[in-house]
């Protein structure tokens, strides 16, 4: 054909000017079809940067969170948690398991029984440092709020300071828990032996306040978010005091290990008003984390985390220590790596 419109002059002219042979027509036509072509890449650009990032759609399923005793902050933080990823993860379905507390908590997250939980730093740092099973697959998705470390007398208590403890029966939560991590420790910055110089008992905080009434312990140790709605209970049935536990600090840095993950803080004097009287209480505090494990699917772990952070307002008018929860500290999960879900989260909202 090419040969044949060659041989016709007048035929391959009128082609020309109609732009499809050769000549200035072809140039606009080879304009226009780069034009096309950008404009299609920079749309699937442009539609790649405005979609939510992830591997698939909402996350679908069940999920298991291991929380903590029923009438402590861990708890009611779980259920709000759960409530919030049911509106935003309708395909999801939120399982929660009471726990007696951290330590218990990180076991559960390593064996496969839940999926994410919340811990406190330092009983996170002694499990990896003792090399507990599976500690090299913890990750976290959040540093979440402070817990308060509470030590509770009846309000007529000749005891003053940690030490005055001696002699007295003092409940030091349960087996498994990171009251009962951080209540040896604590006493034993104080110079006491919690075997041999006071008789500990190993209950949970319900236990802990029931018993404070009936006047069968002398003092409980308490690890909670503020203010720890038991403690409030207690408080409008029962005169209690707060003992401050500020001067143990340093003590409890020597001891080496996971001990450096405490550090000094003040008790605002509204978290129990019935009690404090306007005072502030020095004490200690450790930074709770919202834990999971490297095996959880990296979509669901960004759609948690984007959760936690989003709902952090809604979630601290029952949980006043959720108020806390900060985009810019949110990152800081000492000991743990953030996992790569989260990280990816926490890129997507970098400004």
């Amino acid at each position: 054909m090419l040969k044949t419109l060659t041989e016709r002059p007048g035929a391959w002219r009128a082609l020309r000017a109609t732009g499809i042979a050769g000549g200035p027509g072809i140039g606009r036509a080879r304009r226009l079809w780069r034009l096309a072509v950008t404009a299609v890449v920079v749309l699937g650009l442009l539609l790649w940067w405005l979609l939510p990032v992830g591997d698939d759609a909402s996350p679908s399923g069940s999920v298991t969170v291991t929380t903590g005793v029923r009438t402590g902050v861990y708890a009611r933080y779980g259920e709000l948690l759960r409530d919030h990823l049911d509106e935003d993860l309708p395909r999801l379905r939120v399982n929660l398991m009471p726990s007696e507390g951290s330590v218990q908590n990180i076991r559960r997250l390593v064996a496969g029984e839940a999926s994410f939980t919340i811990a406190t730093a330092d009983a996170v740092a002694t499990y990896r440092d003792e090399g507990g099973d599976g500690a090299h697959r913890l990750r976290a998705c959040a540093r979440l709020y402070d817990d308060y470390l509470q030590l509770v007398v009846p309000a007529g208590s000749t005891v003053r300071r940690t030490a005055d403890l001696a002699g007295k029966r003092v409940a030091i939560g349960q087996p498994g828990s990171g009251v009962s991590l951080i209540a040896e420790r604590l006493l034993t910055a104080a110079g006491l032996d919690p075997e041999k110089d006071l008789t500990p008992v190993p209950v949970g905080i319900s236990e802990m306040t029931t018993l404070m009434r009936k006047g069968k312990i002398d003092a409980f140790f308490w690890s909670g978010g503020l203010p720890t709605g038991a403690v409030l209970d207690l408080a409008k049935r029962y005169p209690i005091r707060l003992v401050q536990l500020g001067d143990l600090v340093d003590r409890v840095h020597k001891l080496g290990g996971a001990k450096h993950y405490y550090r000094a803080a003040v008790m605002p004097a509204d978290a129990y008003p019935m009690v404090q009287r306007g005072q502030a209480i020095k004490t200690i505090a450790v930074a709770n984390l919202l834990v999971t494990t490297d095996g959880t699917d990296r979509t669901l772990t960004e759609s948690v985390t984007r959760t936690v952070i989003k709902n952090r307002d809604e979630i601290g008018k029952s949980v006043h220590a959720a108020q806390r929860v900060d985009l810019r500290t949110a990152i800081y999960t000492d000991p743990l790596t953030l996992h790569e879900g989260a990280k990816r989260y926490y890129r997507s909202v970098k400004p």
